[in-house]
């Protein structure tokens, strides 16, 4: 039996088709808090992973265009992404299509080009679509990280890592249910690795509590 969204997966690829490799394009379904597609993958994300949307009453009184609006990439890169509204019999609500373009590589392309880069205000409720991706907290907090050193994951040394595992945990990422497999994921290490960086980083800053209270 079709399902509502179904109808929307050919128009995913069509998108994705067009501006790959540069974007893409993902299908969330509403009703199962899911995403429900994905075409042209880029964002570590896969069908049957959490939405991490806003109940659908958060999208009843918005626009059926969100956006254009800035995100960034679990590996720093900028995404220019929008966002339609998609309604089913008697409007109800039952899924979102998002379209995260990836800009960076275009920002040395032709001049004809620069409109597709540029970030323009924020156009409709951004809010319900981000305030509840701890995954976007995660890309945000590794993004200024390797921009701050102007370096890329592979190019980080063992203290470039406890540094940045340290600078996750700051920011709570870990007290998050499922994060860590996340977070292995986006930099490339085990969940142990994770789990033991962990352990030394917060053993080393109960240590420098420590001599700062003695102090």
């Amino acid at each position: 039996m079709p399902r509502p969204l179904d109808a929307y997966v050919p128009i995913c690829d069509a998108i994705a088709g067009l501006l790959r490799p540069h974007a893409e394009v993902v299908l969330h379904d509403l009703t199962t808090r899911q995403i429900f597609y994905i075409a042209n993958s880029y964002s570590k994300r896969r069908v049957g992973d959490s939405s991490l949307n806003e109940p659908e009453s958060a999208f009843n009184e918005g626009a059926d265009v969100i956006g254009p609006y800035p995100k960034t990439n679990w590996d720093g890169r900028r995404l220019k992404s929008i966002t339609a509204v998609i309604r089913g019999r008697a409007q109800k609500l039952v899924g979102l299509l998002c379209i995260n373009l990836e800009i960076d590589a275009l920002a040395s392309a032709l001049d004809q080009l620069q409109h597709l880069i540029e970030l323009p205000t924020r156009r409709g409720p951004t809010g319900p679509l981000v305030s509840k991706d701890w995954r976007e907290g995660v890309n945000t907090v590794v993004g200024a990280f390797l921009a701050a050193r102007r370096a890329t994951l592979a190019g980080l040394t063992n203290d470039d890592m406890d540094s940045l595992v340290g600078k996750l945990d700051e920011h709570g990422i870990f007290e998050i249910r499922k994060a860590v497999p996340y977070v292995a994921e986006v930099l490339g290490l085990s969940r142990a690795t994770i789990y033991n960086r962990l352990a030394a980083v917060r053993e080393r800053r109960g240590q420098r509590h420590l001599k700062d209270r003695k102090n």
